[in-house]
Formats: structure tokens, sequence, C-alpha cells
């Protein structure tokens, strides 16, 4: 009984945080929503790099989900360290998303992330290729939303 308790926490834990970011970006100004834009752009061309296409998440085995999602929020938490809190936010993206696979309650948040970051401005768009450029990325990735997290779904 408290094991079961103390599952369902986590979880809600889970939908809370996602919910928290997509309603951040609601209400934010929108150079901080063209950084996170920016910055998811970036870190789907660099896990493409290594072979893993994280806008294909939904398709991905729960566990590779879930070994994607804690190895995120590791790097997230070394990013944040190092103060590199613009790439951070943008994996925290990602790592959202890959939690939505395994957790189906944080799907809803999760379309709405994705839902706020594709109404980023053209400013985005320049930052990702500037960040993709640097990091010696194909620049020509676009912005798009993973399969199976568009709003509605």
């Amino acid at each position: 009984m408290f094991n079961e308790w103390k599952l369902e926490k986590a979880k809600a834990a889970l939908v809370d945080e996602a919910q928290a970011l997509a309603d951040k970006l609601a209400e934010t100004k929108p150079h901080i929503l063209d950084s996170h834009a920016a910055t998811s752009q970036f870190w789907a061309a660099t896990y493409l790099a290594l072979g893993q296409d994280l806008h294909n998440l939904k398709n991905w085995t729960p566990a590779a989900a879930t070994r994607f999602a804690s190895a995120a929020q590791t790097k997230i938490a070394a990013l944040r360290k190092q103060r590199y809190y613009d790439s951070s936010d943008g994996l925290a993206v990602w790592m959202h998303t890959a939690r939505a696979v395994t957790e189906p309650r944080v799907a809803p948040a999760v379309c709405a992330i994705w839902y706020q970051i594709m109404k980023a401005g053209p400013n985005a768009a320049s930052m990702a290729q500037d960040l993709l450029e640097e990091a010696g990325l194909p620049v020509d990735i676009d912005r798009r939303i993973p399969k199976g997290f568009e709003l509605g779904d």
C-alpha cells in the first residue's frame, strides 16, 4: 500500500514538472521561448549525430526512453551546475518528452510544451543555426514536434 502511494506521488511529480514547464513557456517572454526552441533543436541534432532520433521517442521501447530520461536528468544537473541554463532547458524539453513515453499522464503537458516551442519566432531558427554551426552539426534540421506529441494526441 505504501509503495503504491510512493509510486503514485512520483508519477504525479513528473506530471507537475512537465506542466510547470508548459505553463512557464506559455507565460514567458519571446526571447526565452526562442532559447528553449533553439536549444531543443540543438539537442535533437546532437543526439541524431549519435544515432538517436529524438523525434521518434514515441516509438522507442519504454526501457530505452527511461534510460534516456535518466541520462538527460543527470546531464541537465551537470549543465546547471556549470551554469549552462539555456542548454539545460532545451534538454529538459526532451527529458519530459521521453518521460511521456512511459507515463501517459505526462503526455498532455508535453504536447503543450511542444505547442509553445513551435510558436517561437524566427530568432529561434537563427539561434539554433548558430549553436549547430558552433558544434559542427548539420544546420539543415527543421524544428518540428516529435511524432505522437502534437496537441490533441
